[in-house]
């Protein structure tokens, strides 16, 4: 599976959306002039209405003044209607992709799923749709109503250039005071979540020890941190919206007020028309900057979430399936395996090798913390090794499409994990079940009794993490998953650490089925009762392999060991020295 080189994954979606958001431009110039509608409207009914006397041409002015108002209406929905287009083609785009990348973001760091990709994604999908982008695209047409000022009067002209720089430094002192205030608030915010998240997943041990006072401590004091910098940055927007409007209010009354002494001086027309006009279309000038200061909290928060949605895209470029490679025999080779822990310089685990056949199966065996389950993330292509390679049947196990080997493995991890749906969607992967094969897992694993004492049998409803199974009868749910399809390359993490002894009997006949059939299977354990059926052991210890070969060798090599140590102790219990 190779890497497909994008310098820019949000560029190939900017270019998609393009042709909606050009139209929305060109809608934007018909608007934009429309707007003008009813400043030719005053200025004809005062030239030709008022002296003509004519009802008819007041008839006709205003017919005509209504269509110009129901088109531009007309126009500004449509212009919606493409912004919010653009927004769905975005997400339809993009969505998929972020929910992979945030799947290789959790497989990677090996934390919980942060939802802040799909957040900032529908950030800016907002914001394609909001007030604020519809003043972006009509802010150009300032220009245009500054030049028909300037033409009235270049004075007047100048005077609402004034205006309309004064909101630009407006705008500058908004962004200097919202944009570190909001930034701050996302992060308290996704923070006060996740420990939020983490609290009620874990809510019966806080009732139970009595920690919810503490815990609620904690989490307030990053809620009130994120409630503070997001009232500082609404103060400084709200305070940049109060005075874009009165710049923008102010500007009409000045420009009116400045045309009346130009016209007293006999500078313009001196009918008074021109004034209004120069009024009007002054501040028409400032209202698409004045929405912008407005809304000028989304503005950041939409360039913010678009940043953070480049940057992670880049961090976790889309990768292809590559050729398709026949089934696993289940031939195992680990050459001098180590790993790092992502965004650390300590090692986890260092040295470790071997090799197995199918029909083979190796027990792990260690202490707490000795990197067992760090090796199982590498044996099955969870994490990419820091340097040596786990090859199954010669390919690297991280660079196999994991769409197409997923099939052929079967995989329990340590922490059982099960999924809100029935049992048998849990068993067969969320595929289509296949009867025979649920029937077949579950006298394999030992779940017939259990299926047969429920009253909805494999279409019992199991809730959220399998809530209403017992923690036995989870895990074994999980083997019956994990074994579901006859895979070939079988890796179980603490498999019986749930199990009574029936269930461990039932563990050892399941095991013993496996390796006939020719499945490679890997085990790690802490009990020494699947030691019957391994053929290879392996230990490890500080993150480092100790040994490992067949299991009649090593136990024999760990045995002597302990006699060897035995024998110093003895010496030296009687020679009296200091143990």
């Amino acid at each position: 599976m190779s890497v497909i080189e994008v310098p820019n994954e949000l560029s190939q979606v900017r270019a998609v959306i393009r042709k909606p958001l050009r139209q929305v431009l060109l809608l934007g110039i018909v608007t934009n002039l429309l707007i003008l509608a009813p400043t030719v409207y005053m200025l004809e009914v005062y030239d030709r209405v008022v002296y003509s006397r004519s009802e008819t041409t007041l008839l006709m002015l205003t017919i005509l003044v209504l269509g110009a108002y129901l088109l531009m209406e007309a126009l500004g929905w449509l212009r919606s209607a493409m912004l919010h287009q653009a927004g769905i083609i975005l997400d339809v785009k993009l969505a998929p992709r972020l929910f992979e990348a945030t799947f290789q973001e959790r497989l990677r760091k090996g934390e919980g799923l942060s939802s802040q990709p799909l957040t900032d994604l529908r950030t800016v999908r907002s914001f394609l749709s909001s007030p604020g982008m519809v003043a972006l695209f009509d802010a150009p047409f300032s220009v245009m109503f500054l030049i028909l000022v300037y033409l009235i009067d270049p004075l007047l002209g100048m005077a609402a250039l004034f205006g309309a720089l004064v909101l630009v430094v407006m705008g500058g002192i908004t962004e200097r005071g919202t944009h570190a205030p909001l930034s701050e608030a996302t992060q308290l915010s996704q923070q006060s979540l996740h420990y939020a998240n983490s609290v009620m997943k874990n809510a019966q041990v806080i009732d139970s020890m009595g920690m919810f006072h503490r815990v609620f401590q904690h989490w307030n004091q990053t809620q009130q941190q994120f409630l503070q910098q997001q009232a500082m940055a609404s103060d400084y927007a709200g305070l940049g919206a109060a005075g874009s409007k009165f710049i923008q209010t102010m500007q009409g009354s000045l420009l009116l007020g400045l045309g009346c002494w130009l016209t007293l001086e006999q500078d313009i027309d001196p009918m008074g028309g021109m004034m209004i006009v120069a009024s009007i279309l002054g501040a028409r000038a400032l209202a698409p900057m004045a929405l912008l200061i407005s809304q000028w909290r989304q503005v950041v928060q939409a360039r913010d979430a678009y940043s953070r949605l480049d940057q992670f895209l880049q961090g976790y470029p889309q990768q292809e399936a590559g050729m398709p490679l026949p089934p696993p025999e289940g031939k195992l080779s680990v050459d001098n395996l180590s790993v790092v822990a992502p965004g650390s310089q300590q090692v986890l685990l260092r040295g470790v090798q071997f090799s197995l056949q199918p029909g083979q199966l190796l027990a792990v065996m260690g202490p707490s913390g000795s990197g067992k389950t760090t090796l199982v993330r590498l044996l099955v292509g969870l994490w990419a090794a820091t340097t040596g390679k786990v090859r199954l049947d010669g390919v690297d196990i991280y660079r196999w499409n994991k769409q197409e080997l997923g099939q052929y493995v079967g995989y329990l991890s340590q922490d059982v994990d099960l999924f809100e749906g029935t049992l048998a969607e849990n068993i067969a992967r969320f595929g289509t079940p296949d009867p025979e094969q649920l029937e077949r897992v579950a006298r394999l694993v030992g779940l017939t009794s259990i299926i047969d004492s429920l009253a909805a049998g494999y279409e019992t409803e199991i809730g959220v993490g399998g809530a209403v199974l017992s923690g036995g009868q989870r895990q074994r749910v999980a083997l019956a998953r994990a074994l579901y399809a006859n895979p070939q390359y079988i890796v179980l993490d603490e498999p019986n650490s749930s199990l009574d002894q029936a269930g461990e009997e039932a563990l050892q006949q399941t095991l013993q089925q496996l390796k006939a059939r020719g499945a490679t299977i890997i085990v790690i354990t802490h009990r020494t009762s699947l030691l019957s059926v391994a053929d290879q052991l392996m230990i490890i210890r500080e993150g480092e392999m100790q040994i490992c070969g067949p299991r009649d060798q090593v136990l024999g090599a760990a045995k002597k060991a302990l006699e060897t140590a035995a024998a110093q102790r003895k010496q030296q219990l009687e020679g009296g020295e200091e143990v």
